[in-house]
């Protein structure tokens, strides 16, 4: 049977080219998606700062909903300080420390902050902790007293600074002090690091045993060396001891974890983006792989008819139609499986670029993600093969031999039904958007759109049908000859027409819903976001770590300046109940103060802003209305470090895609976040020069500070970088679907070169047959076009509705003229190319070749 396939598939290779085509786009698809889910589930940061420790004990940075994947938590946990010295007097441990990160940045000469390579948010750190570093070298001696400071050997390099010179240094929001450098320190992850004294680091940090607030008396994490050999043990012994705390404990490649909390946000994206395209990337390598096949099998029906008038059974037709694709497709999954990794890499950099992903964090490459494209690539073959040879190998060996030169006289009612059906399921999934204001309703439009693309693939036999008899009775007497083969070979050869059509028509609806939903949602929250920000001016200082002490005060005295109000944001997870069963969803929120009503206006409906104080919450019209949290309810929330609050409800606002589902108090966000400063102050003033030169001065005379504008980018660089991987995603997949589809038309065209043949011995001409072919294109181009619109217009419209209370999408003007011409250039190309090769056969040899 093996033989008989190879024979088989080297006979049709031109068919099989777009089987191949279509199972090496999608291998490379798959691979991607699957090196993408297993970075997100198993790479690992270098331990950077933490090389030289055995042994790391830290919180757990997850939250672990019931029933499903967990969720990172972003905002620095804290591990009580006295547990250090229950550590150090554990067997085989030489060194146990307590590791603090808080805000600080060096100042140059010119009073500007030293750039370095790690977060300014947690460069300070206490002296102690440089015998976590691997491999550290130390010119100088430990700071002593509250003015000695040691810093990183690069920045020193950039800032001219040697042992022994004085330096500014801004740290935890303080003023700018001047300390004396008593040494450099050189190892891997230690850049841009600013060593105190260890009793000056807490004091500064504010986590000394007689501060106040949530982390006084606590570490970041506890990092402890251990004798040669006695690291295993060690860590058993730890894990004994901390039991039941909620502490982790780290060893080896695990070490990375506990550098930066910010890392598991990192891979929890990349776990959520490679659900969201592996759903996307199924349904379409799945479309096209078996759309190619469809084409191929259809073109060997006359052989596969002849087999069974020699006595071969259905089973061994089918095996056989599976087999030759099994083969095709192993020849195309090897380049499709290496591009596919080439390609997550590149998309890895694209994420880094956009800030998405830390530089740091690798990804994952190992035969897992190989393995299964390979297995969900074979079955999915296999599986369309056997499926478009079905009705060949079940019809009575006659009946197969006469069908193998036309098509099935009516279309195959189940088919028809159960594509009208996925139609008007779609449409019905539509309706989300009106129903639910959020990036998740929206996300619905696209899906909708591809499923009615499925549900035209599987009922577009029957409506071409249709539609050509109906053009066919319209016809006048006096047509011309081509334009009535054109028509007439629309009704006859519904099936293929539909083959060609139903593809052309997904990429349109992939392009449109996909594009437009992004654009759409961009729009709804740009508009949400403009509309709600009376601010025209806002300060920040991200290379200090947060806003210094004081800025608040002085960006009020600044003349013109009529409202000022400090404003942050974290990241919570909301517990709550849907459909009886337990939820648990992580977003973002605001921080704000009870006088950001003069700076913001969230569209607030019932209660006000000026209530949030303690522990309070501002929550969205959406969120109140499906989770139950209307004003006056108290909702659990799970704040970034882990620590679980119960908050009052004490406004509920309307512009929930611009500003979030849930905005924080001060109060209660105080001490639960990494920084624990202000990230920026929103600006009202009273629109004159002379505020804005005001605020510009302020800025200029403070280290760090930077002042800039609330008005959003007319060029989109200010987008949210969700929305560039969104377009990338959309530009490779259309690429995808288009060499797809270019390559199932010529295919299909180069089938019918028997056809071509017969025409040109019964006395047409080559300017005839060309004129055919092109009417048959431009009936292709028409009919992809207007229903790809048509199954497009409901999604779109509803999504417009919802959004932007409009019955229309926000997006470019330039795209739909872009895809109209795109897909007739595509239906031309494949159909005269091909055309013009079959003409130059002599009609004799194409009848030999059919």
């Amino acid at each position: 049977m093996l033989h008989l396939a190879l024979r088989m598939a080297a006979h049709r290779i031109t068919a099989l080219l777009a089987v191949a085509c279509a199972v090496l786009g999608g291998a490379a698809l798959l691979t991607t998606t699957g090196v993408l889910a297993e970075s997100g589930l198993r790479s690992q940061l270098p331990p950077g700062r933490l090389g030289g420790a055995d042994v790391v004990v830290a919180a757990d940075q997850e939250f672990h909903p019931s029933g499903d994947l967990p969720i990172a938590l972003p905002e620095r946990a804290t591990v009580p300080a006295r547990l250090v010295d229950r550590l150090a007097a554990l067997p085989g441990v030489t060194a146990a420390v307590g590791d603090i990160g808080f805000p600080a940045a060096l100042l140059d000469g010119r009073g500007r902050p030293v750039p370095v390579a790690q977060d300014p948010v947690t460069a300070g750190h206490g002296w102690s902790s440089t015998r976590l570093l691997a491999g550290a070298r130390v010119e100088g001696r430990a700071p002593s007293g509250a003015k000695g400071v040691a810093v990183d050997a690069a920045a020193a390099d950039a800032a001219g600074l040697a042992v022994g010179d004085r330096v500014r240094v801004v740290a935890n929001g303080r003023p700018a002090v001047a300390y004396r450098i008593s040494a450099l320190v050189d190892a891997p992850g230690a850049g841009g690091g600013v060593w105190f004294a260890d009793r000056t680091a807490a004091a500064l940090a504010g986590r000394g045993t007689g501060g106040e607030g949530p982390r006084a008396g606590t570490v970041d994490l506890i990092g402890l060396r251990t004798a040669d050999g006695a690291g295993g043990r060690v860590a058993d012994a730890v894990r004994e001891e901390v039991a039941g705390t909620g502490l982790r404990v780290t060893t080896g490649a695990d070490r990375g974890e506990a550098v930066a909390p910010g890392v598991g946000s990192a891979r929890s994206l990349l776990i959520l983006l490679a659900g969201s395209l592996g759903g996307i990337v199924l349904l379409i390598t799945g479309f096209v792989v078996a759309g190619a096949l469809g084409v191929t099998i259809a073109g060997q029906r006359r052989d596969l008819a002849l087999m069974r008038a020699v006595g071969a059974t259905p089973r061994q037709i089918r095996r056989l139609a599976a087999g030759q694709s099994t083969v095709v497709a192993a020849l195309a999954l090897v380049p499709g499986v290496a591009a596919g990794y080439l390609l997550a890499g590149r998309f890895r950099e694209l994420l880094a670029d956009r800030d998405v992903l830390p530089d740091e964090l690798p990804l994952t490459v190992s035969p897992l993600s190989a393995l299964a494209t390979v297995l969900l690539i074979t079955a999915a073959v296999r599986l369309s093969a056997r499926c478009a040879s079905w009705r060949t190998s079940r019809m009575p060996a006659t009946e197969a031999v006469a069908e193998s030169r036309s098509e099935p006289r009516t279309p195959s009612r189940a088919r028809t039904g159960a594509g009208l059906l996925l139609i008007l399921g779609a449409s019905a999934l539509s309706v989300v958007p009106l129903l639910s204001r959020t990036v998740l309703g929206a996300s619905v439009t696209s899906i909708a759109g591809i499923l009615a693309a499925i549900g035209l693939a599987l009922c577009g036999p029957a409506l071409v049908r249709s539609a050509g008899e109906a053009a066919v009775r319209r016809l006048r007497p006096g047509v011309a000859a081509p334009t009535w083969l054109a028509l007439s070979n629309v009704r006859a050869y519904a099936l293929r027409l539909s083959g060609v059509v139903s593809p052309l028509a997904m990429g349109i609806v992939f392009v449109l819903t996909y594009t437009l939903t992004q654009t759409t949602v961009l729009a709804a929250t740009s508009d949400d976001t403009r509309t709600g920000t009376l601010a025209q001016y806002e300060l920040t200082a991200p290379a200090l770590g947060g806003l210094p002490d004081g800025t608040l005060s002085a960006v009020r005295d600044v003349p013109g300046v009529r409202a000022a109000a400090p404003a942050g944001t974290t990241t919570v997870v909301w517990e709550y109940e849907e459909l009886g069963e337990p939820a648990a969803e992580s977003a973002p929120a605001m921080i704000l103060a009870p006088d950001a009503r003069d700076v913001v206006d969230l569209g607030v409906t019932d209660g006000g802003l000026d209530r949030l104080t303690g522990a309070t919450v501002a929550v969205s019209a959406e969120a109140a209305r499906t989770r139950d949290a209307g004003l006056g309810k108290r909702v659990p929330l799970v704040l970034g470090d882990g620590a679980r609050v119960e908050a009052r409800v004490v406004a509920v606002y309307d512009r929930g895609l611009g500003f979030g589902p849930v905005v924080l108090s001060r109060q209660l966000a105080a001490g639960h976040t990494t920084a624990g400063l202000d990230q920026r102050v929103l600006v009202r003033t009273d629109g004159t020069s002379r505020a804005g030169t005001g605020l510009a001065a302020l800025a200029a005379g403070r280290p760090g500070l930077a002042v800039a504008g609330t008005a959003a980018d007319a060029t989109g660089a200010d987008a949210p970088p969700e929305v560039w991987i969104n377009l990338a995603v959309v530009v490779v997949l259309l690429g995808y679907l288009l060499l797809s589809i270019a390559n199932k038309l010529v295919a299909a065209t180069a089938q019918r070169r028997t056809e071509i043949a017969a025409l040109r011995l019964v006395g047409t001409t080559p300017r005839q047959i060309r004129a055919m072919m092109r009417r048959e294109a431009t009936v292709i181009a028409a009919a992809a076009l207007v229903t790809g619109l048509l199954l497009s217009a409901v999604p779109l419209a509803l999504l417009g509705q919802g959004l932007l209370g409009r019955p229309w999408p926000a997006g470019p003007a330039w795209l739909l003229p872009a895809v109209a011409a795109t897909v007739a250039l595509t239906s031309y190309l494949t159909t005269e190319l091909p055309t013009r090769h079959a003409l130059r056969t002599p009609p004799a040899d194409g009848l030999r070749a059919g």
